[in-house]
């Protein structure tokens, strides 16, 4: 038995800038690319801290999960890429508006380096 794959793609999140898709529907499972807080319009970091950058991360991924028929709500995973633990507390302020109950399983991690010189970057798994 074959599973056919959708690819999605929206010009309200960051295009591509490597060899992936912005998300890909498999199984009624939607995995969303790593997004970082790129403006779509300007393809330019957006001005400001950490909670700038995880608000603008997380209107991509909605931007994403909107394109493909999700929302939110049907998020079930989030791996939170950070470049300083120090940041986790501010990330988590902002993380918990647009995940006010029933949250998805998270991880969170610090790493050496995230694309561009970014504080964050989140992946998400959602399934209808």
């Amino acid at each position: 038995m074959t599973d056919m794959k959708r690819i999605i793609q929206t010009s309200k999140a960051p295009a591509a800038i490597g060899p992936y898709s912005q998300a890909v529907e498999a199984g009624g499972t939607l995995y969303v690319s790593g997004q970082i807080p790129i403006v779509p319009e300007t393809m330019k970091i957006v001005e400001g801290g950490i909670q700038e950058q995880t608000e603008q991360v997380l209107m991509n991924i909605g931007a994403i999960l909107e394109a493909a028929g999700y929302r939110y709500g049907d998020v079930v995973k989030s791996t939170c890429l950070l470049s300083d633990m120090a940041n986790f507390k501010a990330m988590n302020e902002v993380y918990s508006k647009y995940y006010p109950e029933n949250a998805p399983a998270r991880a969170a991690f610090a790493v050496k380096d995230l694309p561009m010189g970014v504080l964050i970057e989140i992946e998400t798994i959602a399934v209808k």
